[in-house]
């Protein structure tokens, strides 16, 4: 019989503890702990997003049944509802967030070069949106995001290779989309693809000064001058390919610089669509491609409100439910980093139903997926296909 660890702590491995410590220790997050530390409340709280517990209690509930296993896993505080929850409510959330950027780092590394990016581009590419998770103004007030509800957006930077969110930033619900570019990271030479929400001249004109590429959807209102107009394969979908200036009043004060024009027509959709971009070396119609692929993103806040826990949360503070996010996240990058050093074939989905019943064995992480033929029912949907089962 294999006496060695459990499956639980054969994951958490694949962490950088000592980097951990290195993120507690920047905002004093052990300072005057006598028990349950940070890293049992990190522990705790990846169980809860692993095994798809339901709130405080539930946690509690089924750790305090495996107490003889807990000192394995990697648990040696006293655990308790109300000690979780003061956890939550008062260890600073960016000790998480700065320790999911560490796993994001490593991820990316991983899964370069992944991706269904079109042929021939050799540069990185980011998609850009957010989503809303809806809230009771009642238990949420500091949140409030219209008269009778709260929510709390999350804007996400996906690298579409690989699906690893680059930048992830969580605000009140009443917050624009545009407002997330400020505190967005510009990398020099990238493509950054965004939909109308993100149309803000001041700020693409900033991305633009940085270096980087921008891809977005034109507002109908637009005023333009055409400067240049170039041939297109209309066989494609193509419709236009132009050069432009803008001459709005604010608009030309806002972006003095030329911009490129394309119009597309996507016979998938019937729709007809208009792209802006600063780029004038790419194909026009891998302009249209690397649009479609923001659809990425869609499908990754689709996938994680399905399958962690963000939409139900265990603290009412805005400090627990930053936290929550946060090492949700880290529990989606880790478990992708899992499956790549690990060679698995398996679905990130499959991946997380087999581990959240094995994880109290003891039995090498290798043999759980290897001793039965898992595999993924197949879906009409093709593109989430793509996207999760690297």
């Amino acid at each position: 019989m294999y006496a060695g660890q459990l499956v639980f702590s054969q994951i958490m491995q694949h962490m950088p503890m000592r980097r951990f410590h290195t993120c507690v220790n920047r905002y004093s997050g052990d300072r005057k702990i006598r028990t349950f530390s940070c890293r049992d409340q990190l522990m705790t709280m990846a169980f809860a997003q692993l095994t798809y517990r339901e709130s405080l209690r539930d946690i509690i509930t089924c750790l305090s049944a495996m107490q003889a296993k807990l000192y394995h896993m990697g648990i040696t505080g006293n655990l308790a509802k109300s000690t979780l929850a003061d956890a939550n409510n008062t260890r600073h959330w960016r000790i998480y967030a700065d320790f999911a950027a560490i796993l994001i780092q490593q991820a990316r590394g991983l899964y370069r070069g992944d991706g269904d990016l079109p042929e021939g581009l050799n540069t990185t590419a980011y998609a850009l949106d957010s989503t809303t998770i809806d809230l009771s103004l009642t238990l949420f007030p500091w949140a409030q995001f219209r008269r009778r509800k709260s929510a709390v957006k999350v804007h996400t930077l996906l690298d579409l290779q690989g699906a690893i969110p680059r930048f992830v930033h969580i605000t009140g619900g009443q917050t624009t989309d545009n407002v997330a570019m400020d505190a967005m990271p510009i990398e020099p030479g990238a493509f950054y693809i965004m939909d109308r929400g993100y149309f803000d001249l001041a700020r693409l004109y900033a991305m633009h000064q940085a270096h980087a590429q921008f891809i977005t959807r034109a507002k109908g209102n637009l005023q333009f001058r055409r400067l240049y107009s170039h041939e297109v394969d209309k066989s494609a979908g193509l419709q236009c390919d132009q050069t432009i200036l803008l001459t709005g009043p604010l608009s030309k004060i806002k972006y003095p610089q030329r911009l490129r024009r394309v119009r597309y027509y996507d016979i998938e959709m019937n729709k007809r669509l208009v792209f802006i971009t600063n780029d004038f070396t790419q194909p026009a119609l891998t302009i249209a491609q690397l649009y479609k692929c923001r659809w990425q993103v869609e499908l990754f806040f689709k996938w994680i409100k399905q399958h962690l826990r963000i939409k139900a949360f265990y603290g009412t503070s805005i400090n627990a439910v930053k936290t929550q996010i946060w090492i949700a996240v880290a529990t989606y990058v880790l478990i992708s980093i899992l499956k790549k050093r690990l060679g698995l074939d398996q679905s990130l989905y499959t991946i997380l139903q087999v581990l959240s019943l094995t994880l109290f064995e003891k039995r090498p992480i290798l043999q759980v997926f290897s001793e039965h033929d898992y595999t993924t029912e197949s879906s009409q949907c093709c593109n989430q296909l793509k996207l999760f089962d690297f």
